[in-house]
């Protein structure tokens, strides 16, 4: 009974790690089940920890440099979801001055300073969503592809894989100039109708950012949805009942328990070793209608 007990006892003395997560809106779904495995993957964590995650509505370059600058004073080190931003390299190098390591998760970030990330090989993701399109497709056609923001590292190579692909294994197809939708689901809405509008010969789409609800629902109401090969990426209640219904043929998607318990137990182990961060790259999940 002693030795449980002098555990405790030490694991109570030992200084616990404090990390800090930024991520995007708390509307959002994606972002709201990544919270929640945060602190669920901190409640189970081996080593203790403290957790602080707060969201971000305002999603300007100002606005969250100057989030992670004040999270970064509380903290040891901070996880952040951003676009790449001049504004946000130098948050990441003030924060490195003061010793607090900054990690991209979901999308890399770069800076003068050593910065680590937690994610997957999104360019890898979007080769299999070329792989897919191509695989999926009754026929060659043209094939659009909807973005959120190209300063997201992972969207732009979610879109770079799947060009990639789609020159080297499936030359007759014809992919189009991306759209994009700001993360926003009106916008989203609005471009896939046009491009539904414009594209009577469109074959597949791939929506590899933010507004996947906007761009299903204009699918639905076109009457298009289950003619077209329709690829997504994390499964939200959105994109679940989109594979159900047959709107979508494949999501690929962050496994956010893993990804959540990952996080942490990197951010720690780099933290206890006073190591320069570094990347720490998940495989990602794929679903199909078939496998929910």
């Amino acid at each position: 009974a002693a030795l449980p007990a002098l555990r405790q006892r030490l694991q109570a003395e030992r200084p616990k790690a404090r990390i800090g997560v930024l991520l995007q809106q708390s509307h959002r779904a994606f972002y709201r089940l990544i919270a929640e495995a945060l602190r669920q993957a901190a409640a189970e964590a081996s080593e203790p920890v403290e957790l602080v995650v707060e969201h971000m509505d305002d999603l300007s370059p100002e606005a969250v440099a100057e989030r992670m600058l004040r999270l970064g004073a509380e903290v040891d080190a901070i996880a952040v979801v951003s676009a790449e931003h001049p504004r946000v390299a130098s948050a990441i190098d003030q924060l490195a001055a003061r010793g607090v390591p900054t990690y991209g998760l979901i999308s890399e970030l770069t800076a003068t300073a050593a910065t680590g990330y937690v994610g997957l090989d999104n360019w890898r993701v979007g080769r299999t969503a070329g792989w897919a399109a191509a695989s999926l497709c009754h026929r060659p056609g043209r094939v659009g592809i909807v973005v959120g923001n190209h300063r997201y590292r992972c969207q732009e190579l979610n879109e770079s894989g799947f060009r990639s692909y789609l020159r080297e294994h499936a030359p007759d197809f014809t992919l189009l100039e991306p759209i994009q939708t700001f993360e926003d689901n009106a916008i989203a809405r609005d471009v896939t109708e046009q491009l539904l509008r414009r594209e009577p010969d469109l074959v597949a789409l791939y929506v590899a950012g933010g507004g996947m609800p906007g761009a299903m629902e204009a699918l639905r109401a076109s009457g298009r949805a289950g003619s077209l090969v329709i690829l997504g990426n994390d499964l939200t209640e959105h994109t679940r009942l989109g594979l159900i219904d047959h709107v979508l043929a494949m999501v690929f998607a962050h496994p956010v328990q893993r990804l959540a318990a990952e996080t942490l137990a990197h951010l720690q182990r780099e933290l206890a070793a006073r190591a320069a961060p570094t990347k720490r790259i998940l495989a990602f999940d794929i679903y199909g209608p078939e496998n929910l």
